[in-house]
Order: C-alpha cells, then sequence, then structure tokens
C-alpha cells in the first residue's frame, strides 16, 4: 500500500540522510529520529496526518510482518528513505500482528492539532507495547495471562529470581529458585510472552531462548546489587514497564511469593507428557484437561483455572477446604446454577480495571465495570442462602463497591459510543454547561430541518437537501435538474458530476456556531471522563481483591459443575504416601468415548509397602493411559478437584515427573536417547520419597543389554534409595524379578484375550506380570503386509528356540527348512499386497441362502482361489 504522508509538514524536499549520516535533514524527520534514538530497539510507527508512516528498517520490516507496498521517501534522491504506512483507524487491526512477531513498538502521536500548529506539529511517544505489556484486548487472549518476567541470577550462590507480571490484570507474583535448571523449569510452567535478562548475561538469554522456544527476550541494565536475585527481578520488571508507559503509573497488586513448597510442582516434561494445557499431537487447546474442565462463565475464571492446574496446592487444610465448597455445590445444583447464571453478567473485572489504571479504559468499558459489579450482590446472596459455612465465607469476600458503579451511572448515558470522540458520552444533567451544549445541539437538527424547509419553499426545488461532512461543514445540495432556479444570493462551495454544493451566509453562521457548540461539548466531556477515570482508579485495590474472589467462585462452581456431569467423587486427601485409587479412569479419554466405554482400573502405591508398580503388556494395550491417569487423579485432587473414580485415596505428592514417549530434540542435538536419559537424570537428582514418579520404556532407545541394564539400575534407585511412588512401565519383562527380591515392588499387566492368532485389548489392570509382549499381533494390525508377519513369526520362533547355527550362533535368517541362500529377501518397505480374493468371497457368502448344489460349486471355487493365491505368494 502506497501511503503518502499528508501530514502539513511532510513536503519538504531536502535531502534527508540516513540515522548518523551526512544531510540535511527536515524537521519532521529530525522528529522523527530523535524519537528512535530513544527506543532504538522498537518498531517506531510515527503518526503523520491520516498514517502512522515506518522508515528505513523499520519499514522493511512492518512491510514484511503486515504485508504492505514499501515505497520510499524523496524516490529521486540517490539514497530514497524506504517508507510503510497504515492507515491511524486500523492500527487496531495492525498492531496484533506485529506483537504477535514478538516486536516492541513506540507509538509516536501529534500531541497538537495540525490546522492550529504554528510551525512543525508536536509530536511524541505516548507508549511502547511489547509481547509481555499489553493492554488490548485484541492482542490478548482473554483465557490465559499474558505474563512479562523478569530473571535474575546470584552472583555467587547460584540461587534465581523470577518475577512475573500480568500488566492488564495487575497479577505480580515471585520466586526464588535454588539453581538455573528448576528456574527453567518454573519459566516454562508460567509461560512467559515476554522475559527480561540483565544485558550482559548472555549466557542466561541462550539458556532462556533454549528452555522456552519462541519467546522474546528483552536485555535491560541491572542497575543496582539487591538483597536477592527476587529484588533484582522485581526491580528490572518495575523499571521495564515503567519505560513502556511513559511515566503513567499501572495498578499493580502486592507481590504475592510463591512458596513452592506449598504447591505440587509440574514441570515442563510433565506438562506437556499429561496434556494439561495443550495436546501433545498438535499442541492445541483442545483435547487438554484445561479445555476438558473449562466450563466456566467468566475469563477470569478461565484464567484462574489454568492457573490452579498448573500450582495445585500441597497444604491439606487449603486443599480439604476447595473440596468442601464443591462438595457444598455439587450437592445443591440449584445454588450452582443461580450462581453461574450470574457470573454470565460479570465482565473481566480484572482487565477492565488495567484498562482504567493505564488511561485505555473506553466509556463503554466503564459501563461493563458498573453492570458487573452490580451483579456482585445477586452472587453474595446466592452463596449465602445455600448456607453452607464456607459459601458464606466466600460471600462475605465479594466487595460490589457501590462508590464505583455509582460514580459511572452518574456521568455516563446508559449506551455510550463506542469512543469519546463520536461524543454523547456524559448524561444530560451531570453538568449546567454541557447541557447547553447539548440543547444547543438538540436545536441545531430542528434548525436545519426548518430551514431545509424554507429553503425549498422559496426556491420551489422540492429535492435539496442540507448536508454536512467533515471537510465542507455543512452545505446545500442540488441535482443539475434544479440548478436554473437556485437563487443568486447562494454561494457555490463545490461542483460534483450529478450535483452542485451551497451555502448561505445565514447556514454559515449557524455552522460555526453548531460546530463550536460541538467542539466545546467533547472537550468537556474529555475532561468530565478523564476525571472519572481517575476516580475510578482510587478503588482500584478493591476491585481487584473482588475479580479474584470472583474468578475463585467460578472455578469452583466449574470443578463442581465437571464432577456432576461426569460422576466424579471427592477423594481423600491423607499425609501418608499412598495412592489408592478404586476404579479409575482418564479423565479426557472418558470424556471422549461414548458413556460407559472406558474401562476403571484400581492401582494402589504405598510408601510403606508396596510403592512401585511394574506395569508390562502389549502395546496399544493402554499402560500409558493408566500410568497418566493416575497422575491426573492425583493433581485433579491437590487442585481441590473432585476425581474420576470410584474411590480414590491420594497421599499428598509434591512433585509429579513423568518420563512417557520417545522424540528426538534436534534443535539441541539430542538423539531419543539423550532426551530420555536427560529427563531420567533429572527426576533422579529432584525426587523424593513424596514425589509421583510416571516412567514408561526407560531404556528403549540403545541395546536390548543396555536398555534392560539401565531400566533395572533405574527402577532399583528409585525404589531402594528415593523411594517414591512408582509406575514403571517396560516390554524389559525381566524387570518383573525385582518384586522377587523386594517386598516393595508389586507386578501388574494388562490383560489380553488371544483367540488363534488375535487378540483382544481388554484394557484391563491385574495383578501379576507377563512375559509377551504381543508385538507380531500389534503389527498386524497396524496394517505390516501378511510376508512380512510370516517372516516375523519365524524369526521369533528361532529366538524363543535359541537356535544356533554349527557355529552356536542365532540363526535368525533361517526359514523353515530352507537354507538362508535360499530364503527370499522381504523389501519391509514394499507395498501391501494385493488384496485376498478368496477372503473377499467368502465375505460376500450368505450360508443361509445355499442350496446343497450351489455349497458344493462354492466349495470348488473358492478351493481354485484359494490355489491361485498360494501359487501368487510362492517366493521366486
Amino acid at each position: 500500500m502506497d501511503t503518502p504522508a499528508n501530514d502539513a509538514d511532510a513536503d519538504a524536499t531536502d535531502l534527508v540522510g540516513p540515522p548518523g549520516g551526512v544531510g540535511t535533514v527536515t524537521p519532521m524527520m529530525r522528529q522523527f529520529l530523535a524519537a528512535k534514538a530513544e527506543h532504538p530497539d522498537a518498531l517506531l510507527l510515527f503518526r503523520m496526518g491520516d498514517f502512522y508512516e515506518t522508515f528505513y528498517d523499520d519499514a522493511v520490516e512492518a512491510s514484511r510482518i503486515l504485508e504492505l507496498t514499501l515505497t520510499s521517501r524523496n524516490k529521486k534522491d540517490d539514497d530514497p528513505i524506504p517508507m510503510a504506512g497504515v492507515p491511524h483507524h486500523a492500527l487496531a487491526a495492525y498492531l496484533p500482528r506485529l506483537i504477535e512477531a514478538g516486536k516492541k513498538v513506540a507509538i509516536c502521536e501529534q500531541l497538537e492539532d495540525p490546522k492550529a500548529a504554528k510551525g512543525i506539529v508536536k509530536r511524541a511517544v505516548v507508549r511502547v507495547i511489547t509481547p509481555g505489556v499489553v493492554f488490548d484486548e485484541n492482542i490478548l487472549d482473554r483465557r490465559t495471562h499474558n505474563y512479562l518476567t523478569a530473571i535474575a541470577r546470584a552472583p555467587r550462590d547460584g540461587e534465581v529470581g523470577l518475577c512475573w507480571i500480568d500488566v492488564s490484570t495487575g497479577d505480580r507474583r515471585g520466586a526464588t529458585l535454588p539453581d538455573l535448571a528448576q528456574a527453567l523449569d518454573e519459566l516454562g510452567r508460567v509461560e512467559p510472552r515476554e522475559v527480561l535478562v540483565a544485558a550482559d548475561d548472555d549466557a542466561l538469554d541462550h539458556a532462556v531462548r533454549f528452555a522456552v522456544p519462541g519467546v522474546t527476550v528483552s536485555r535491560v541494565p541491572l542497575t543496582a546489587d539487591r538483597s536477592s536475585p527476587l529484588a533484582s527481578a522485581v526491580e528490572m520488571a518495575a523499571d521495564y514497564i515503567g519505560d513502556t508507559q511513559k511515566g503513567g503509573a499501572l495498578l499493580l497488586r502486592d507481590l504475592e511469593v510463591v512458596e513452592l513448597a506449598k504447591t505440587l510442582r509440574v514441570g515442563p516434561a510433565t506438562v506437556r507428557n499429561l496434556e494439561l494445557v495443550r495436546t501433545l499431537a498438535d499442541g492445541r487447546r483442545k483435547g487438554s484437561l484445561l479445555a476438558l474442565l473449562d466450563h466456566t462463565r467468566t475469563a477470569m475464571g478461565s484464567r484462574r483455572l489454568k492457573q490452579w492446574i498448573l500450582y495445585p496446592l500441597c497444604e491439606l487444610a487449603a486443599i480439604r477446604r476447595r473440596h468442601d465448597i464443591v462438595g457444598a455445590l455439587v450437592d445443591d445444583p440449584m445454588t450452582r446454577g443461580l450462581l453461574r447464571d450470574a457470573l454470565d453478567g460479570v465482565y473481566d473485572l480484572e482487565r477492565l480495571v488495567g484498562r482504567v489504571s493505564a488511561g485505555s479504559a473506553t466509556p463503554r468499558d466503564l459501563i461493563a465495570l458498573a453492570d458487573s459489579l452490580e451483579r456482585l450482590p445477586e452472587l453474595a446472596a446466592t452463596l449465602t442462602a445455600n448456607g453452607h459455612p464456607a459459601l458464606a465465607a466466600l460471600a462475605t469476600r465479594l466487595d460490589p463497591v457501590p462508590d464505583a458503579s455509582a460514580a459511572i451511572r452518574r456521568a455516563l448515558v446508559d449506551e455510550p459510543p463506542a469512543t469519546l470522540k463520536d461524543g454523547g458520552v456524559i448524561r444530560e444533567g451531570f453538568d449546567p454547561d454541557l447541557d447547553e451544549l447539548i440543547q444547543i445541539a438538540r436545536d441545531g437538527k430542528t434548525w436545519f430541518a426548518d430551514y431545509a424547509q424554507r429553503l425549498r419553499d422559496a426556491s420551489g426545488i422540492n429535492s435539496l437537501k442540507i448536508k454536512f461532512n467533515n471537510v465542507f461543514g455543512y452545505f446545500i445540495e442540488v441535482t443539475r435538474a434544479n440548478l436554473e432556479h437556485v437563487p443568486a444570493t447562494w454561494l457555490r462551495k463545490q461542483t460534483l458530476a450529478n450535483a452542485e454544493r451551497y451555502y448561505t451566509p445565514e447556514l454559515k453562521e449557524r455552522e460555526e456556531k453548531i460546530l463550536g457548540a460541538d467542539e466545546r461539548r467533547l472537550a468537556l466531556e474529555q475532561g468530565f471522563f478523564d476525571a472519572l477515570r481517575e476516580r475510578l482508579g482510587t478503588f482500584g485495590a478493591r476491585i481487584q481483591a473482588t475479580a479474584a474472589e470472583v474468578a475463585a467462585v467460578d472455578v469452583l462452581a466449574t470443578l463442581a459443575e465437571v464432577a456432576q456431569r461426569h460422576a466424579y467423587v471427592r477423594p481423600e486427601v491423607v499425609a501418608a504416601p499412598v495412592v489408592d485409587i478404586r476404579g479409575g479412569r482418564h479423565p479426557v479419554i472418558e470424556a471422549l468415548l461414548p458413556a460407559g466405554e472406558f474401562v476403571p482400573n484400581d492401582i494402589a502405591l504405598d510408601g510403606d509397602g508396596a510403592r512401585m508398580v511394574i506395569i508390562t503388556g502389549p502395546n496399544m494395550a493402554g499402560k500409558s493411559t493408566v500410568m497418566r491417569q493416575v497422575a491426573l487423579i492425583a493433581l485433579l485432587a491437590q487442585m481441590g478437584g473432585f476425581v474420576p473414580a470410584d474411590a480414590a485415596t491420594i497421599g499428598l505428592v509434591d512433585r509429579i515427573f513423568t518420563r512417557v514417549g520417545a522424540s528426538d530434540d534436534l534443535s539441541r542435538g539430542q538423539s531419543t536417547f539423550m532426551v530420555e536419559m536427560t529427563e531420567t537424570a533429572r527426576i533422579l537428582a529432584e525426587a523424593t520419597r513424596q514425589s509421583l514418579v510416571v516412567l514408561d520404556e526407560i531404556g528403549r532407545g540403545t541395546s536390548t543389554f543396555d536398555g534392560v541394564s539401565i531400566a533395572w539400575s533405574v527402577a532399583e534407585h528409585l525404589h531402594d534409595t528415593i523411594g517414591a511412588r512408582t509406575l514403571f512401565a517396560t516390554h524389559y519383562h525381566e524387570l518383573t524379578e525385582l518384586a522377587l527380591t523386594r517386598d516393595g515392588v508389586a507386578n501388574m499387566s494388562i490383560a489380553v484375550k488371544e483367540w488363534k492368532e488375535e487378540i483382544v485389548f481388554l484394557r484391563r489392570l491385574v495383578p501379576g506380570g507377563t512375559n509377551r509382549s504381543y508385538g507380531i499381533q500389534v503389527a498386524r494390525l497396524a496394517g505390516l503386509p501378511r510376508p512380512v508377519i510370516g517372516r516375523a513369526r519365524e524369526v521369533l520362533a528361532n529366538l524363543e528356540a535359541n537356535a544356533l547355527d554349527p557355529d552356536s550362533r542365532p540363526k535368525l535368517a533361517r526359514g523353515k527348512g530352507k537354507a538362508r541362500g535360499d530364503q527370499w529377501q522381504l523389501d519391509l518397505f514394499a507395498p501391501p499386497p494385493t488384496p485376498s480374493r478368496l477372503l473377499e468371497a467368502l465375505a460376500e457368502v450368505d450360508p443361509d441362502g445355499l442350496t446343497p448344489r450351489s455349497a458344493l460349486d462354492l466349495i470348488f471355487e473358492l478351493k481354485a482361489l484359494a490355489a491361485s493365491e498360494s501359487d501368487q505368494e510362492r517366493p521366486r
């Protein structure tokens, strides 16, 4: 898009040089270069009339991201300046794309009306938007926090401080971690949009980019030594936010120091493997635990639910308080329904008050704020009416801040326009001077209608109209067919193809009066609105506190709703290191299947008894599902929810570790086996007796003997040294022998039903191990060619018989009665064989419709087909 500047000072023709270059620079470009020098790391959007322009490298980058036409300023010059721009009214559409691309954007506005300016228009950067400092609802995801995170390291003892802030909601938290590895894990759990690191810490910058791929990393100065790395991180974040707001004071909550010992910790691998917030397959929300649970009615509740999933509790009293409330709402569906209906009328209080504090709230934002606050008494009354003490306690914390909603109702009309510049925002009766201007505007409409009729009567031009636009003001429009009737006293204003536009001295006088009144009205409304916004800011902390309580009510009601819909039960959470689940189900998979089809399972782990279960069985039988569902049930219990089971007792878990699945990490140069060993090493280093460990197929990425050895020693260490509750799935059946020497190890397997060469997965976990993996049957189910399956059976038979050749070597390549030289070679990647005509013919037979004669004919026909296919498959 070619967007030439249309500013009054943009037509200079002096030579403009690049930043730092030599040449004569226009005053306007000096403004641009000065603003750019203040924000060298930001893409500068420079307001010029009706456009935001970009220049130099910013223009090249903006044209690429926004798909704009790249033009140039001073095209005839030897070194023209690259330029690209967007209409000012379309900024809301373009800005999200720049932020999504990880760009920091500085907005440089005109501070005065170009028509009234004496000389060059004054301009200044009024705000800076970064991926981590955003208020615009067009950019933000309503269901998730938008965190800016600062990370700082202690110079000597290795401690790391994290501070994460969502400026749009005021949420501000911090934590101190013992080392960088755990800090990076925590960073992954926070899921920041932007991370701040010290400008001179290259190693930390590199580590953050590897730990959180795709995150925007900003280097900032660390200006002072602080008492702790957490204090340094808090200071870094505060300074950075202050720079973006140009001196404006944001409303942030007091720092909440997260005591990680009071939370069930789940690292990035566990979040990923359990699919807590997005799926492994495509990284989407749909299909995750979060998507299953999220029946919240407010944006605040949705964000809080995600927080509870990622930060479950680790204190018995707090967990039981949540269970009490969820239980009360499960038992009282009427109260639950009334609560959820009331929540439907509550807007995003957190982000509304955030925009108020940032000075970006619109008139409609304030009406939404008042509407929401006025729903809270109904919410509180519903909680109190139930009679449960825990619900009544919640009600006392819902402060409706009546002075705030009253101030809004007193000042604003019930249905204001989208923006202040449209006018008509302030209610009549609020101010006498404003009322007078409103009356002038109202009378003006009547006057124009009357005046138009007088002109029609005097001229005989019945089709004439009085119109208005921002360029020409008010005018009389006459079609060409009626020009001969225009009085000589009318003054021509504009000629169109099919009409002429005129004005009269009387019309001009009225125009000046009306437009003057409109300008004064807009100025007054702006002042009153700014004052109202400032007054509401004084209630900000109270509204934030109430918003947090509303979010909690929403989540608790949602957990009760989910429990009722899916027949979840209240778990018993205890201090002892046990897991005892009866009829446990995987919450997400169960919801995807038709009702009643999911097969429930029992599992028992006891830190003082059988604390490790070795699970064997074929692929596809459901081992991974069983292990994941145990971890998910523990997490659901400790976040305060009910669980998918007939009964469940969960001993407090401090951390959940999972080593599930296989994948390379090519970006780090790590093979599947290396990834597996790295994750296993972290588990062995950090797990405690109170942890829950889920391991799937340890040691499969190397040779069989190496794999068995590693898996065996890992299992021994977890059992003997750490003592963690552990579920260990494996195809190494040798590991079942651990139960012979250790009382704390139990064997279980997934039941399989065999019939001839067919297998049926029963999905049932039963006591005892198995020494069969049914790999060939699974391969057949997957569609491997029949010759491949047949050959695999021969090789398996040789292996199981320990068949040796005369030199005592396994005869893996031997066929039935054939020497290796005679055995035909099989291409594993050959196309599937031709479908069997014999099987197709059999499938079409209707036994009940056969006569004795036709049955005999069919037998001969099938025999011929069988002989034909046998000849085709014989190796040559």
